[in-house]
């Protein structure tokens, strides 16, 4: 199986390739010209494999939630990829593969909060636990709001390590560290959301017939406004 993903919903842009399990990945950390660079990306990661788009399974992208201008990016770039090469889509949550990452990274670590900067004084979060799969699996729905307002799910309980809290939100509002009813064992507040991820998470769900029409394939902002990103949200 092969797919290609992307993912520029934060600063970090990324594409991946998935070949049967193996990957290989190109990323940039960029404040903005997620626009000018992603293609080129592309371009060079399926070059530097031999794989042509008509040879994938499916494209998959992170569909949010992020910022506005790289959610539209991502979603607009996968479904015209997809629609010249007739390929299914898979959208990906950012948050769940931001808890992909670190339930790979760290093997004996069960549940994951996934809590992003969203601006304006809020953050996007979710929490999240390894299926039998390995996988992140969602527990609760994804949420934004103030920073305060973050809950854990009633049926968790303090755990130490066992519960890791990762992404920028943390980064942000340091008051966060002491979620409501929560020791959180570690704060990995550098972690981005990777195309890795994504494309990981795609594979189950090519495996499963899970995939859409890239008519089908649309950001996920959380927000009602987002009509008027503000100037520091821009990607590109």
């Amino acid at each position: 199986m092969k797919i290609l993903a992307l993912d520029t919903a934060t600063q970090n842009c990324s594409v991946a390739l998935w070949i049967d399990g193996q990957v290989t990945v190109r990323e940039l950390l960029l404040e903005r010209g997620h626009a000018e660079r992603l293609l080129p990306m592309i371009d060079e990661l399926l070059g530097a494999s031999s794989v042509a788009l008509g040879a994938l399974a499916a494209i998959a992208f992170g569909r949010g939630p992020g910022a506005f201008t790289g959610l539209r990016l991502a979603a607009s770039v996968a479904q015209g990829l997809a629609y010249g090469a007739r390929l299914p889509v898979v959208p990906v949550s950012d948050l769940q593969a931001l808890a992909e990452r670190v339930l790979a990274e760290r093997e004996t670590t069960r549940r994951v909060i996934a809590c992003t900067d969203a601006r304006l004084g809020e953050v996007y979060w979710a929490c999240f636990e390894r299926s039998a799969a390995g996988h992140a699996a969602a527990v609760t729905a994804e949420r934004v709001s103030r920073p305060e307002a973050v809950r854990l799910p009633n049926a968790w309980t303090s755990r130490g390590s066992d519960l890791i809290g990762a992404g920028s939100g943390f980064k942000e509002y340091p008051a966060l560290r002491s979620v409501p009813g929560a020791s959180l064992g570690t704060i990995q507040d550098g972690l981005f959301p990777r195309a890795r991820e994504v494309a990981s998470l795609a594979a189950a769900e090519v495996a499963a017939g899970r995939v859409v029409a890239p008519e089908e394939a649309l950001p996920v902002y959380l927000r009602d406004d987002v009509a008027h990103p503000s100037p520091e949200r821009s990607l590109n």
